[in-house]
């Protein structure tokens, strides 16, 4: 597990986790909240009602100046020049060779401001990548130790928020973002979460967090509000495909071997471009796809794919679906051998387990706005 920081840091929340009982585990250098009353029933507590995450880990760079449009338009696939203010953008940004440096949102918050939402445990590298780019006109700084971060999510987050602000949350977006009050303080919040549901996240100035904490988890009683960590965040991700970095996707990967072809605009110039391009028009070696697999042993990360005797891949994230009560992994193979309907056998020690390459998501409900 990599880890930025030598000393584990706690977040804004971390008192009020301990206080509520959550197995606290060390993860990207931070002290996390892994469960509370258990993965299974946090998992289903974001499905079917709604349930709080404290997110405090993730990275949070400002990039500003005349330059800052030209400078993320070279260092990400997906074109920024797309973005209107107020609007976001998942991309990636890219090595040279391919490779993903790390995956990202970007939100437009003026003319010539622009926030990045990084991976925690890619924080300072990727800063420091960044950093070793920048050129001209182009401010960056680094504002992750300023901010804590909540995600509400959930079919019913509206309802919780409705309680908590004044604006008209009917009126932003999918991948969309306003600042305005929140329990009395004013914040920039976002409709986007990684679970497939409906739900907003807060960016909150670190002297405020534990007031907007306790306002979401007071009105949240009357919700059945439900406190999520770190292990159903992963199970939930996956039952949609989420990719996770250091898992799914990393700098020995590419966007196109990954799926994630979508967020590639090759109409712009970026690092990495000509080998992207390359990998499309002659297809990629491999792909990375989703099997559901039989019986209730869980397949994982690292564990060797096979059809018949022949290895074709590897699984990079497994685990037992709460949703839909099976288990269910992601892993890179041969782009033959992955296609919708082919059968395989995933090696767990002494043992093959049947799987079924599925369309994704796994996880078919949820729809975004």
């Amino acid at each position: 597990m990599t880890t930025t920081n030598p000393t584990p840091v706690k977040t804004p929340f971390y008192d009020r986790h301990v206080e509520a009982g959550a197995k606290i585990v060390e993860f990207a250098g931070f002290l996390m909240p892994v469960q509370y009353k258990g993965i299974t029933v946090e998992h289903l507590a974001v499905r079917d009602n709604i349930g709080l995450f404290d997110l405090s880990h993730m990275g949070e760079f400002e990039v500003t100046g005349p330059g800052a449009l030209d400078f993320l338009q070279k260092m990400t696939t997906n074109n920024p020049t797309k973005l209107e203010i107020g609007q976001i953008q998942y991309t990636c940004m890219p090595y040279p060779e391919g490779g993903i440096v790390d995956d990202l949102l970007i939100y437009r918050t003026g003319e010539q401001a622009y926030i990045l939402v990084v991976n925690a445990a890619n924080l300072q590298k990727d800063f420091d990548w960044l950093e070793s780019h920048r050129e001209g006109e182009v401010s960056l700084v680094d504002r992750s130790s300023e901010l804590g971060l909540l995600a509400i999510q959930g079919p019913n987050a509206q309802k919780l928020m409705r309680e908590l602000t004044d604006y008209d949350l009917e009126s932003i977006p999918y991948y969309s973002h306003v600042t305005a009050e929140v329990a009395g303080v004013e914040l920039l919040f976002s409709r986007t979460g990684y679970t497939g549901e409906d739900g907003f996240e807060l960016y909150i100035p670190n002297e405020h967090c534990d007031k907007v904490w306790q306002a979401v988890t007071e009105v949240g009683k009357g919700h059945d509000l439900a406190l999520i960590g770190l292990g159903a965040r992963d199970t939930l991700r996956l039952e949609m495909k989420m990719a996770l970095y250091g898992n799914d996707i990393d700098q020995t990967t590419t966007p196109i071997e990954a799926g994630l072809s979508w967020i590639i605009d090759f109409d712009t110039d970026f690092i990495g471009k000509d080998v992207m391009l390359a990998q499309k028009q002659e297809k990629p070696k491999r792909r990375l796809v989703c099997f559901e697999v039989e019986g209730r042993s869980v397949p994982r990360h690292g564990y060797d794919i096979f059809d018949g005797d022949n290895k074709i891949g590897t699984v990079t994230s497994g685990t037992f679906s709460p949703s839909l009560q099976k288990s269910i992994a992601l892993g890179y193979v041969s782009r033959l051998k992955g296609k919708i309907g082919r059968t395989v056998e995933i090696g767990a020690r002494n043992r093959r387990l049947p799987a079924t390459v599925v369309k994704p998501p796994f996880y078919k409900k949820a729809s975004h706005r």
